[in-house]
């Protein structure tokens, strides 16, 4: 293309002199990135179209030949025909580049009424609810697997720790059920999110609203937008939802990044408490003998990269006067990044969680381990009239004389347990069997078999897909 037929394309051509360099018009440009919101520029040029022609601004017959035109520019990209052009810089001018050929003056007269400034927030916010609703998709489907592998290890017992340290006795299924808790929280933040994505900001133009005729809410209705952006400066200007979107993802991928560090954690031969299927894992190219977890590592360290992200668009917007700048031009970067990350980590992870091989007998070999049973000896003396902090003291004197035996506090034996408390009577050990410890927390929220299944269950039945009729 020629300077001048370059200096031509541009919406803004008349105003200038020159046209823009290429290196500028390299640097300027987005449209290697932006037409990712092709088609909801498309579904929202089309509802804006509709609207000009209800209330008399455009004609019927504009109306048939911008529809005609956008059909099929949609099967152009659907196939990869379309032309994209860095001359025109994004995804809107490229859009109505085309349309213009198709469809003649009809084409230039789409974007009465309206500025790329509400046009691209629009699109963003039609792009982002929609991976908001496969990422909550996502997260029903990795509650779904943990849920129903908890149900079936719900009385699975394994060593429960505190600062990486063996602390008490629980159930894997309960373990598993604490990120179904964690997974659900981040489900209902995207859920009130995408409430505020779900903001119509058409209409508000380059800034100041327009003084076409319009009617916002029948635009809203047609793109299935819940409200509408109430000021015309803070619609166009207004990364919020974005923002706050990507501070879900992170918290979520917070969460998976846990969750990694665990799996990583029980499959080392050392430990050994599962196994991942072999399609999550690689092996060494230089040790034959390796199973590597690549996954959750991998996804431990995609965490950084969503935290990134967030920091990315809170730095983008935290010197912005009002209304739009140049610089939310990158905001789609970070925000696409966090959404597929999300959404291809959550889709994983579903799917791997479904296939993990878990190893009961080293798990109950490692709950032995540790003296995880103490507490309940203490609960034990209480319940016969100790004070806590005496019968705390009591067992912690019993456990060093076990540690410096090398034998488990039940090891000892009565009249030895006896020595450190005499409210210990001949059913003591019974207090000191990981069945009883785990099975003696028979509450909302604790760890017996019993009330792990019955919230494995009941997260089941909330997550099982609709069935119809």
């Amino acid at each position: 293309m020629t300077d001048q037929l370059a200096k031509k394309s541009a919406a803004w051509s008349g105003r200038f002199s020159e046209p823009v360099s290429e290196l500028v018009k390299r640097y300027t440009a987005s449209v290697d990135f932006d037409r990712r919101l092709a088609m909801q520029d498309i579904d929202g040029s089309l509802a804006h179209a509709r609207m000009l022609t209800s209330r008399g601004v455009l004609s019927a017959e504009d109306l048939a030949a911008i529809e005609s035109g956008m059909a099929r520019i949609r099967e152009e990209i659907a196939r990869g025909e379309f032309e994209w052009s860095l001359d025109l810089e994004d995804v809107h001018l490229n859009i109505e580049r085309r349309l213009t050929e198709l469809a003649g003056d009809a084409g230039k007269r789409l974007h009465t009424g309206r500025s790329r400034n509400d046009q691209v927030a629009t699109d963003l916010r039609l792009w982002l609810r929609a991976s908001i609703d496969r990422s909550i998709e996502g997260l029903r489907a990795l509650q779904l697997a943990l849920a129903e592998l908890a149900e079936r290890e719900a009385a699975t017992l394994m060593p429960g720790f505190t600062h990486m340290q063996v602390a008490q006795p629980v159930s894997f299924g309960h373990h598993l059920m604490a990120y179904v808790e964690m997974f659900a929280r981040d489900e209902e933040r995207l859920v009130d999110a995408r409430r505020r994505v779900n903001r119509l900001p058409l209409g508000a133009a380059a800034l100041a609203g327009t003084t076409y005729p319009i009617d916002r809410e029948q635009v809203a209705r047609e793109l299935g937008f819940e409200a509408l952006c109430q000021n015309s400066l803070d619609a166009v200007s207004d990364r919020d939802f974005a923002i706050e979107f990507i501070a879900a993802a992170s918290i979520a991928m917070m969460h998976i990044s846990r969750m990694s560090e665990e799996l990583v954690v029980w499959m080392s031969p050392r430990v050994g408490f599962i196994d991942l299927a072999d399609r999550f894992c690689t092996g060494s190219s230089i040790m034959p003998q390796k199973k590597n977890p690549d996954v959750p590592e991998l996804a431990r360290g995609k965490t950084g990269r969503v935290y990134g992200d967030l920091m990315a668009l809170l730095t983008l917007m935290k010197g912005q006067p009002l209304a739009y700048n140049k610089d939310n031009q990158e905001d789609k970067e970070p925000v696409f990044d966090a959404a597929d990350t999300l959404e291809d980590t959550l889709r994983i992870f579903a799917d791997m969680v479904g296939g993990i091989r878990v190893r009961p007998e080293r798990m109950r070999q490692a709950a032995a381990e540790g003296f995880s049973t103490a507490t309940d000896l203490a609960d034990y003396l209480v319940k016969r009239g100790v004070a806590f902090r005496d019968a705390h003291e009591a067992v912690a004197l019993a456990v060093r004389e076990a540690a410096d035996r090398g034998v488990d506090l039940a090891d000892l034996g009565i009249e030895t347990l006896r020595r450190f408390s005499p409210a210990i009577g001949d059913d003591a050990l019974g207090a000191l069997t990981l069945e009883g410890s785990v099975a003696a927390r028979d509450h909302v929220g604790g760890t017996a078999p019993t009330r792990v299944l019955a919230a494995a269950q009941a997260a089941m039945r909330r997550l099982a897909p609709p069935t119809g009729r």
